[in-house]
């Protein structure tokens, strides 16, 4: 396992250890999954794509989000583009800000190319906002 400054890269699969710290045998009680699976997707929709003025999340951008009773959670995402300049650097980002939701012990972001995106897949908050009425 890498950490922030050195994330583990295997393709674009990305997983950060930032979370490592928090303590998965606590003794705290099991994580309210609905209420984490929320949560993370308000996380996704504070991150935005540097070149489209909109989150994440409403571009269509995250295909799953899962989330374990240990506080685990896996995301599978896209990108705009395949020769997108932020390849590298977005999943570490997603990870990294998914990690500070208490009661998340460790996220994983891996990024896949099917389905590709296309617009259809906007939200239609995304499509009001960018014009695609």
């Amino acid at each position: 396992m890498g950490d922030l400054e050195n994330p583990v890269m295997d393709g674009l699969e990305v997983e950060t250890s930032a979370g490592q710290a928090k303590d998965p045998q606590r003794d705290d009680p099991a994580p309210d999954i609905k209420e984490l699976d929320r949560q993370v997707i308000d996380v996704l929709k504070t991150i935005f794509d540097p070149e489209i003025p909109v989150n994440i999340y409403d571009l269509g951008l995250i295909y799953k989000v899962e989330v374990d009773v240990e506080g685990n959670v896996a995301v599978q995402m896209t990108l705009t583009a395949p020769g997108c300049p932020v390849a590298e650097s977005m999943p570490v980002e997603v990870a990294a800000k998914i990690e500070t939701i208490p009661g998340v012990v460790r996220a994983k972001v891996d990024i896949v190319w099917e389905p590709a995106w296309h617009k259809d897949m906007l939200s239609e908050e995304a499509k009001l906002t960018l014009g695609f009425y």
